[in-house]
């Protein structure tokens, strides 16, 4: 079987459960340790994160390995490794795209831009899937399953004290940002970006490494003479 043309032969569900569960322990770590004051590197309550150690953007590059490699030696790989790898090239181009769309909107005070650059980044995690169907769909599970508790996580850190938030960069505004209200706060700094661009920063992340693990190592057709 292939990830284009046949049903996938693991179940979505099963394979991200372990990935998604260790994500949200890394949040609800992350967070206890800004509360708790952790020293840097280790966490950060910078707005942005300060790239900070104790965080689940770099997950994408295990787990994006880890999935591909579990579906191709299930016998269900990509019909074309190198289309596979393609789509998720394109996919960060377009992830790139959005995202200067929306500093450039941003910069210049265009909504229509910023709203674009969004939209962008969010279509950027639909396209590894073009290439490599049951991994695409892999992709998006674990996007939204990474993504929505950090949004839940901001929702409250960001009411929390009255609104004034817990100090964490869960709830902390960049410079320059003002605040109008909770609701604007929370769109702008919580929603729109948790569910665009870092959906599509996970997912095309993920997709390009997986895509390459596979294509080097093969794990489909290690496990094909099994299946004969």
């Amino acid at each position: 079987m292939n990830g284009t043309n046949a049903r996938p032969s693991v179940s979505i569900g099963k394979l991200i459960v372990i990935p998604a569960v260790i994500t949200l322990v890394l949040t609800i770590l992350r967070l206890i340790g800004e509360l708790q004051h952790w020293p840097k590197p280790w966490v950060s309550s910078a707005a942005g994160g300060g790239g900070a150690i104790i965080g689940i953007f770099w997950l994408p590059l295990i787990f994006g390995p880890y999935f591909a490699w579990k579906l191709a030696a299930a016998g269900d790989g990509p019909a074309s490794a190198g289309k596979a790898i393609g789509m998720s090239a394109l996919g960060l181009v377009v992830l790139l795209a959005g995202g200067v769309a929306f500093g450039i909107g941003l910069s210049k005070h265009m909504v229509p831009l910023i709203v674009l650059g969004f939209l962008l980044a969010l279509a950027s995690a639909f396209v590894p899937r073009l290439g490599w169907r049951s991994f695409g769909n892999a992709l998006l599970a674990y996007a939204f399953a990474a993504r929505i508790p950090v949004l839940v996580v901001m929702f409250i850190a960001m009411s929390a004290n009255g609104g004034q938030g817990w100090g964490t960069h869960y709830d902390v505004a960049g410079p320059g940002f003002v605040v109008t209200s909770f609701a604007q706060k929370f769109i702008d700094l919580a929603f729109f970006p948790q569910m665009s661009l870092w959906i599509g920063w996970t997912a095309v992340i993920a997709g390009l490494f997986g895509t390459i693990v596979t294509a080097i190592f093969h794990p489909g057709k290690h496990a094909a003479p099994a299946a004969a």
